[in-house]
């Protein structure tokens, strides 16, 4: 069934919630629509104590990794680290902590093109259930095309079925982030996540417009219990208005 996966968002060392189409490497400020005043091992701390497992910690861009570290080593085994993976660091994440670990760009070259001899070497390496495959993706005419780079360069890969099906030999989990929708609180990607939920064969999380609890359980419904969820601007412990972080808690736990 549908559960509730928590988020710490890391942006220059500090946990944030960005709106995440204006992320840039172009020296561009992003839209923050919250800066914590407290430490990312504070939130991994209260997600351990609250048992929510299965979360993620995302790098977004450098300087984040001793506070990724340290979420890390609040909450062992608890949480996915995302964010620059590759297969010469993969191993060192887990090593740290880290219970899966999160990759995408370093699956393509720089052009946006799938290597799946990447995929593969990295399954071999440190295993395919220790691997959450990020199919973070924008729409497009027909569907969606998988974005890398913090979503500012599209792939050479949709997110459909077949996709899903093929990647699916290289990971244990998948990671969906409807970047077009991400951080505004607005609605989410009904059509993505039926999608995802008529495919349905391993553990996928999907993040992205969640406004309220109405939007949490429509990823339920619409999923038929199979994709999991994350809330993050519109969150009360991210400065939002739309969602309590405690009834969301409590409906978690009724699910499982």
């Amino acid at each position: 069934m549908t559960k509730f996966r928590p988020c710490i968002d890391l942006h220059e060392g500090k946990v944030k919630q960005i709106v995440g189409g204006t992320l840039s490497d172009r020296g561009e400020r992003p839209t923050e629509n919250f800066v914590a005043s407290t430490s990312a091992d504070w939130f991994a701390t209260k997600y351990a104590a609250d048992e929510l497992d299965g979360g993620h910690v995302i790098k977004l861009g450098p300087g984040n990794d001793a506070a990724a570290k340290a979420a890390l080593s609040a909450y062992p085994e608890g949480m996915q680290l995302g964010g620059g993976v590759n297969a010469e660091n993969a191993a060192v994440w887990l090593d740290a902590g880290a219970s899966h670990v999160i990759v995408t760009s370093w699956l393509f070259n720089s052009e946006g093109i799938f290597l799946e001899e990447r995929a593969a070497r990295l399954a071999k390496e440190i295993g395919k259930q220790n691997i959450v495959i990020d199919l973070s993706c924008r729409k497009i005419e027909g569907g969606w095309q998988v974005a890398m780079n913090r979503w500012q360069t599209r792939t050479n890969l949709s997110v459909n079925e077949t996709v899903l099906d093929a990647l699916s030999e290289y990971c244990g989990e998948f990671l969906i982030h409807a970047a077009d929708v991400e951080g505004l609180c607005e609605g989410i990607d009904e059509e993505l996540v039926s999608l995802l939920g008529r495919w349905g064969k391993i553990p996928m999380t999907y993040a992205g417009g969640v406004a309220n609890m109405t939007d949490v359980e429509l990823v339920a419904n619409l999923s038929d219990g199979k994709v999991d969820v994350t809330v993050g601007s519109a969150l009360d412990l991210f400065g939002g208005q739309g969602v309590n972080y405690e009834e969301l808690i409590e409906w978690s736990h009724r699910q499982e």
